[in-house]
């Protein structure tokens, strides 16, 4: 099974599918998304080792910062290695992260529990977010933007799988335990029981992906599609730039910039969203919202930044990367001026102007690999966007330490009104501001840092000669049965669509109590 792993053995067949290749990175994206839903079990954590909300709150911070930097540093080596391997090296990680977890939880020691699922699993996160994009950029040459939303729109509908199936998974381990009640615990028992569930199916699942994903053999392109039409772009390059060579390119650091206030500014929203829209509707002291329709509207965000994942990365494939972001960044400071002036009139006003706005914030993930792909090519391109989620792990700091630190100069919480938040949304604007102008400054690479092999020359293929994983037509498996290839398309999209439909359902039930209570 090992040298299935080779990266030999993984370019694809005649004949193979690309589509089998997006379900294969949602299989992945969907399973570490679960990063977003850790509030579920956070008080029952919190009961169990007795320790304040901030030693509790550690963990998240520390899998999120270990995504950044085995993203950044784990780049090149994903590149080298191929998808099918990193895939799998990141749900070894993940699972094991789970399972260390369990341990901690059960012998009662934190320590485990920041090494586990923090550093270990977080590790497992930053190698499986990358690890597909590539991939999918060299199989979707034609429309790299619908194919990394698709991938990307995983990791944001992984939180609406995990939330809900982390509840219930509580509920039937412990019997006592009731998520519709606020400050309810769960026992430690049943703390172990979800990590052990979660970590053993999570690397059953991400399995189904390691071992459907190929890469392109030479010379392979979609059938139609003329390269010569790509490099007739004024914003796509030609040529190939290594990840040495990228971050060394101005380009890089506006589009770092671009990342960073997009993302700073949408998860300020996120990290507030349930008492925000309590406080927006607050009179006397008492919010016209209740807890349940607060839950409700983070369920909504939650569908809107999934969503945008997919239809505004797919959008830039027409109008273009650097339009995308113009709308993103512009369209998004008109709509954080509108939140904080007319926000407060209706709940149904608030709802709409936060959800697209967040909806810009996902898009912004989804959209940045195909950006880099146009401006760097596809040799390193998931090495490149490994250094780029750098900003992510430094606006992962930035955006709530703004809002929260803001809000601190405004009052206690629960007794804050819309005009608390205003200083904070102005805030945003202000950087989003910053990102326009980035966005606005970023040009094509020059040629001094093109690869001397490929410059200048007409991408002819998305797997360079330079990809390891493109090597030898020896290794490359028989070509795959007609029945046998529709029967895996089947069964991969089915698998994909049961868990991300299950998530939308059991998130639309939650939303609803936003408008009904």
């Amino acid at each position: 099974m090992l040298a299935a792993l080779d990266p030999r053995h993984t370019v694809a067949p005649p004949g193979y599918s690309r589509w089998l290749i997006p379900p294969a990175a949602l299989a992945v994206h969907l399973c570490i998304g679960q990063v977003y839903a850790t509030s579920v079990y956070k008080n029952s954590l919190i009961a169990r080792f007795d320790v304040s909300q901030t030693a509790i709150g550690v963990i998240f911070s520390i899998a999120i910062v270990m995504l950044g930097l085995s993203a950044a540093v784990g780049g090149t080596w994903a590149e080298r290695s191929g998808p099918r391997k990193t895939m799998f090296t990141s749900a070894c990680f993940w699972a094991a992260g789970f399972l260390i977890g369990a341990i901690g939880i059960a012998t009662r020691q934190l320590w485990l529990l920041y090494l586990g699922y923090g550093v270990i699993g977080g590790i497992g996160l930053g190698i499986g977010y990358i690890s597909p994009v590539s991939t999918l950029i060299k199989w979707f040459p034609d429309r790299p933007g619908l194919a990394t939303g698709l991938a990307i729109m995983g990791f944001g509908g992984g939180a609406l799988l995990a939330s809900p199936l982390s509840r219930q998974l509580l509920s039937l381990y412990d019997p006592g335990f009731d998520p519709a009640r606020a400050g309810a615990v769960a026992s430690s028992g049943a703390l172990v029981g979800l990590f052990l569930t979660l970590g053993i199916g999570y690397f059953v699942i991400m399995m189904f992906g390691v071992f459907n994903v190929r890469v392109p053999p030479p010379g392979w392109r979609p059938p139609g599609f003329d390269p010569a039409s790509v490099a007739q772009k004024p914003m796509v390059t030609r040529a190939s730039v290594s990840a040495a060579n990228a971050i060394r390119t101005r380009s890089f650091w506006l589009l770092w910039i671009v990342l960073f206030t997009n993302v700073t500014a949408g998860i300020g929203i996120l990290e507030q969203a349930a008492p925000m829209i309590q406080d927006f509707f607050r009179d006397n002291g008492v919010s016209a919202v209740s807890v349940a329709a607060a839950g409700g509207f983070v369920g909504v965000l939650s569908l809107f930044n999934m969503a945008g994942r997919f239809v505004w990365s797919s959008t830039s494939d027409l109008i273009g990367r650097k339009p995308i972001y113009v709308l993103y960044l512009g369209l998004g400071m008109v709509l954080y001026v509108l939140l904080a002036v007319v926000g407060q009139n209706a709940t149904v006003l608030f709802v709409l102007l936060a959800g697209v706005i967040i909806s810009f914030y996902g898009g912004g993930f989804s959209t940045v690999p195909a950006y880099l792909r146009d401006l760097f090519g596809t040799h390193q391109v998931g090495a490149i966007h490994g250094r780029l989620l750098t900003a992510w792990s430094a606006a992962g700091v930035a955006g709530p330490l703004i809002v929260n630190g803001i809000l601190d100069t405004q009052g206690k919480p629960g007794t804050l009104t819309a005009s608390a938040y205003r200083p904070a949304l102005f805030t945003m604007v202000g950087v989003l501001a910053v990102g326009f102008i980035a966005n606005l400054l970023v040009r094509p690479v020059p040629e001094r840092f093109h690869e001397p092999d490929t410059g200048g020359a007409v991408p002819v293929a998305p797997a360079e000669k330079t990809d390891p994983v493109a090597l030898g037509p020896d290794s490359r498996p028989a070509a795959p049965a007609v029945g046998t290839q529709q029967a895996r398309l089947w069964i991969s999209w089915a698998l994909v669509t049961v868990l991300l439909g299950y998530g939308v359902v059991q998130t639309l039930t939650t939303a609803a109590k936003l408008f009904t209570e």
